[in-house]
This record gives structure tokens, sequence and C-alpha cells, in this order.
């Protein structure tokens, strides 16, 4: 977390851009068959280990990672930097609601000048470029993108080049409702131990299941094969 810290913080004091990417299971068993998610990530600047499962994989394919890089815990230590530093921030994703209750949360928890502005997450692709022109016109040295995979990923791709004011840019999924108070988060041993997707399908059993029960299972038979060929 702290290297990751310093890499975004160089990059936004010298004016230059960083494409952040975090990777769990499930996004990785993804990449195996949607080549358009597979290049979005490969061709970041930066990924980090969203889910323990994939320290875990690191480990036993003998290429281990330092530790697990949460994307919400990133993101949270962004806004604090942003705050201390005076960089600017703009919240792009989950619903009208969600999305200024979080603007609201951290205006009152450090200042609204921190905020360079927001969006819900709710368009059409051939809106994807306009909104993307009012994001770098924002003055935002700082975008998360709170929507799900693999939109987030191949927004922030496919629209580097406009995007290039913004500083540091990240997808942060469904950050947003854990801030907001929508969606309550784990408990810190769960995520500890790497049962974090657990709780969040206790939470919706019928939307999360095949998320997680065959996601999980299909990246376990990857890292076993990919542990077989070494």
């Amino acid at each position: 977390m702290e290297e990751t810290l310093e890499i975004i913080d160089s990059t936004i004091s010298k004016g230059e851009q960083l494409h952040h990417v975090v990777v769990n299971a499930g996004k990785i068993v993804a990449m195996q068959t949607d080549l358009q998610l597979r290049q979005s990530v490969n061709k970041s600047d930066l990924i980090n280990a969203d889910g323990q499962a994939v320290v875990w994989a690191s480990r036993i394919l003998k290429k281990p990672l330092k530790e697990r890089v949460s994307g919400i815990d990133l993101m949270v230590n962004l806004v604090a930097l942003a705050a201390k530093k005076k960089y600017k921030v703009f919240f792009f994703g989950a619903k009208e609601g969600v999305v200024k209750e979080v603007v609201n949360k951290y205006s009152n928890q450090y200042s609204s000048d921190i905020v360079a502005g927001f969006r819900n997450g709710y368009f059409k692709k051939e809106q994807e470029q306009e909104i993307a022109r009012e994001i770098a016109d924002s003055g935002a040295n700082i975008l998360f993108v709170a929507i799900s995979s693999p939109t987030k990923e191949n927004f922030l791709y496919e629209n580097k080049e406009l995007l290039k004011k913004v500083n540091f840019i990240m997808g942060v999924g469904g950050s947003f409702d854990v801030v907001s108070g929508k969606v309550k988060r784990a408990p810190l041993w769960m995520q500890n131990y790497g049962l974090e997707w657990f709780y969040r399908f206790a939470q919706e059993p019928k939307r999360m299941w095949k998320r997680y029960l065959v996601g999980n299972s299909k990246f376990m038979y990857l890292v076993l094969k990919e542990r077989l060929k070494s």
C-alpha cells in the first residue's frame, strides 16, 4: 500500500498520468475469455491484487506478491492524500443518491475543495467520450470509476487519451456503495483470512452465488493448472 501511494503521489506531482487496475479471482477468470478486458488490464500502468486469493495464488506459483492492496482501501487513502496535498478528485459511478452521499461524506470529513466533480454511473455507450471530456475539463487529479467490470476497465482504457489531463485513473467497483453505507464491508478478520467474498455472498446469495462460488472454483483450477506446468 505504501509503495503504491508513493508511486501515485509522485505521478501527480510530476504532472504525468498513471492508469491503475486491481485484479481479483473473478476478474482473472473473466480475462481468460474476455479479450477486451484482458487488454484493458494488461495495458494499464500499475496493477494491484485486490483479492487475497490472488496473493495466495502468487505464493503457490512462486511469484509472491508483497500484500493485498484492495481498491477500496487505496481509494480511502487517496482521498486522505488529496486533502493533504490539495489534489482534486472526480467521483464517477453508482446511483445518483449513492455518489452524492460519498461526495457529501468526504466534503464533511475533509473539505469540498477536494471535489472536482461527480456523476452517476448510468450512461449509454455513445456518451462515453462526452463524459471523459467532462472529467478531463473538471481539473481533477484523481478519477475514481465505481462501475462494475468490465465496463470500468474498458472505459478507462478506451478513453485514456481523452483523460490524459487527469493524473491518476482507477476503477473502484462497488466502493461507493460501501463508503455511502449502502453496503456493509466484511469485518477485518474476514478480510485478513480472504473471506470478504463470503461475507458479500451471504448478503446477496441469489445475485452473487455464480460470481463467487463458480468463479472461485474456476480460479482454483487455473492456479493448479499453472502450478503443474512449472
